[in-house]
């Protein structure tokens, strides 16, 4: 496949990729507004346009099942938007799944596989088949003739307007007339901003010239409108020098309206007047005497330019221009260097000061070039939100409950690496939440809790790193019932059990194989695949906290980096040995007193500000032989979420950004490394893991450098 061949295709990729969480969001929202009794139309015309032009895309690039289950899910929602088809929770849940096998021939589009693989496509399309036999066979009532409203207008109302004023009037929404005047050289921006102004107050049905008033360089418009709004608030609302509000008023019910004729203009259809419109929005109808030549081409190069503005690139080229960015860090570094030595000879001075200054513009530029770098890789926890969410409402339908998802700080950015291997560890923690965390409604009544359980989402920055706290409303976590689960599955014997703090026993849920699929609800379901979970949050230099209430419900808590694409790091070393520690887990470094350590419980500790820092000694630690280099030893404090430990070294060389390499398979699994990197000095030493060191001495309760 050539290379432009392949540029094409993840152009594809993103694209659908892109429309597919798209038609999520909208489906989630159009869930929201089902559930609340106000759905909001456009949502549906939306969802319809993107599923159309995902058809399109696919029958382009020959995903010949990617297109035809959207033509497919097309004709539903167009059921769907002229009410044939009511919007109810069956035919929602079945849009639900339509994404979720359009995302999974989408991911066999990426891996090209062999689609009948991944999909069982005939079960849902009984589904589909079975929903879209619903359509109501019973004629509507004409509603219509109630209103005083012109049969020349409804005459060219399109099948979808028609079906929405319909709605409305069935609903006893009341019908406004709203007459504004617009300036034929910026009728589409005026038009746009009207229609923006009424949306939060009102639906706007349909809007066409006016038989009256006009003029050769102006327009008026009538537009009909559906609102529960009072008509006063409507004109303060959406009033204005050039425009009127006035109820459509009931006629005399002695009067008659006859129905709209079966088409809109000489020998076209009305569905073929709809398919000419965008779904959703009327069309307006300029008057025969407009001369072609006033007609406004400036607005549409506009709406190209404001496209324009943003473009797609793969993340690929990103690592590699970031890789490029950390090989001229290194070059900065060496620079530096010799910069130094430079400044050690007395008949060099002139010339490292001039070199220095140099350095010193290089280092800005680079600094710049490397922030920027880093903001375009940079994505929001919504999209991975929005994704979750669907699950979420998956989840507890299947289960039978009924659960509220609260998403906070959804604008929050982080590395796109790192969005994508998140995904997986938050949509096993959110699983069993729904799964086994929170009760049935039943339950919960029972216990004086609201019937709706709540599932909360809330991110946040915190230095240079991002918080993810996953928590529920439901049972919560019970250490006595995982203390006797430990002791009957032989991970814990009963004397050693007895000792164990309430959070000590909570981080049992992350021993391998701690829990079955049969143990699960007797542990509220903590235990599945937690150890995964924790790996994956490991690998991604992060950490995981638990705290939970029996009765009250559950925390976790996801500490992350940024961004793992390059790092500042603390070159320090230990019995000769190099290594470096990414700045972002070190909150400081002091010398060690070797007479303020202490020893509580075989453990070495010190004293911070108060507070009680355990330590434990890198040499000791990696078993490194040898006698200190200096005559002093350092304390490198680490922190990680609430965890703080101190790690005992020998020297400090000072800060230097990073790239990480990964060790490879061979080195893969070798814990307290997340790689290694070069220095630029001819040097290529390991980095730490801070994470893991953190959980080894902290967690295991291995202290065995602690203890030399």
């Amino acid at each position: 496949m050539s290379d432009e061949v392949e540029r094409i295709r993840e152009e594809f990729l993103a694209e659908s990729q892109e429309i597919i969480e798209s038609l999520s969001r909208d489906l989630l929202l159009l869930d929201h507004g089902q559930k609340e009794g106000k759905p909001d139309p456009d949502l549906v015309n939306s969802v319809f346009r993107g599923v159309h032009t995902l058809k399109g895309i696919a029958g382009m690039f020959g995903h010949v099942a990617l297109s035809e289950l959207a033509h497919e899910l097309e004709d539903l929602l167009d059921q769907l938007r002229l009410g044939k088809i009511p919007l109810s929770q069956e035919a929602l849940d079945v849009m639900f799944e339509g994404v979720e096998v359009l995302q999974r021939l989408l991911g066999a589009a990426r891996r090209n596989a062999d689609p009948a693989s991944e999909v069982d496509l005939a079960t849902f399309r009984r589904s589909l088949q079975m929903l879209m036999g619903l359509q109501s066979q019973h004629p509507r009532l004409d509603a219509l003739g109630g209103y005083d409203l012109d049969p020349g207008v409804l005459t060219v109302l399109t099948e979808y307007e028609e079906h929405r004023l319909r709605s409305n009037v069935e609903q006893s929404v009341p019908l406004y007339r709203l007459r504004v005047r617009f300036s034929l050289s910026s009728i589409d921006s005026d038009l746009e901003e009207l229609k923006q102004r009424v949306k939060p107050w009102a639906e706007i049905i349909t809007y066409l010239p006016s038989m009256e008033g006009g003029s050769d360089d102006a327009i008026d418009l009538e537009v009909l409108m559906a609102s529960r709004t009072p008509v006063a608030e409507l004109r303060d609302a959406i009033g204005g020098p050039d425009v009127t509000i006035e109820p459509v008023t009931r006629r005399d019910p002695g009067r008659t309206v006859p129905p709209p004729a079966p088409t809109t203009r000489e020998g076209e259809s009305r569905d073929e007047a709809a398919a000419m419109k965008e779904p959703g929005a009327a069309v307006v109808r300029p008057p025969s005497v407009v001369p072609a030549k006033d007609v406004n081409l400036g607005a549409d190069a506009l709406a190209v330019r404001t496209v324009a503005k943003t473009v797609r690139v793969d993340i690929e080229k990103l690592d590699h221009l970031m890789n490029l960015v950390g090989e001229l860090g290194i070059v900065k570094s060496a620079v530096g260097r010799i910069v130094e030595r430079l400044r050690q000879r007395a008949d060099m001075r002139p010339l490292a000061s001039e070199l220095h200054r140099i350095h010193r513009a290089f280092e800005r530029q680079l600094a710049g070039m490397q922030e920027g770098i880093l903001d375009v890789r940079m994505v929001p926890l919504g999209q991975t939100f929005d994704r979750l969410g669907r699950a979420v409402r998956q989840v507890a339908r299947e289960h039978g409950k009924d659960v509220r998802l609260v998403v906070t700080g959804a604008e929050t950015e982080i590395d796109k690496l790192i969005v994508e291997e998140l995904t997986d560890p938050l949509l096993h923690i959110i699983r069993n939440a729904v799964d086994h965390g929170i009760e049935r409604a039943e339950a919960r009544l029972a216990i004086g809790k609201p019937e709706t359980g709540t599932l909360a989402l809330n991110a946040y920055q915190k230095g240079s790193h991002v918080v993810i706290e996953i928590e529920d409303d439901g049972a919560g976590i019970d250490p006595a019932r995982i203390l006797s689960h430990a002791i009957s599955r032989g991970l814990l014997s009963a004397e050693s059990g007895q000792d164990m703090s309430a959070e000590e026993l909570r981080q049992l849920i992350f021993l391998p194989g701690f829990s079955t699929a049969a143990e699960v609800t007797d542990l509220s379901g903590r235990g599945v695949g937690m150890d995964v979970v924790k790996t994956n949050i490991g690998r991604l230099g992060g950490v995981i906290d638990v705290h939970s209430q029996v009765g009250i419900g559950t925390k976790f808590t996801l500490t992350l980096p940024i961004t793992l694409a390059i790092l500042s790091a603390l070159v320090l070393r230990v019995r000769g040995q190099t290594f470096a520690i990414p700045l972002n887990v070190v909150q400081e470094a002091l010398f060690l007193d070797e007479t303020a350590v202490r020893l509580v419980e075989d453990h070495e500790v010190i004293t911070l500000r108060g507070q009680s820092l355990p330590i434990v000694r890198l040499a000791s630690l990696f078993r490194i032989s040898g006698e200190p280099t200096g005559a002093r030893s350092f304390v490198v404090v680490t922190a990680l979420g609430n965890r703080r430990l101190g790690l005992v070294v020998d020297a400090l060389e000072g800060q230097q950004d990073i790239i990480t390499k990964p060790l490879g398979k061979s080195l893969h699994n070798v814990r307290g490394f997340s790689g290694a990197t070069d220095l630029g000095d001819q040097r290529v030493v390991l980095v730490l893991d801070a994470p893991s060191i953190l959980e080894e001495v902290l967690a295991s309760g291995d202290r065995r450098g602690v203890a030399a």
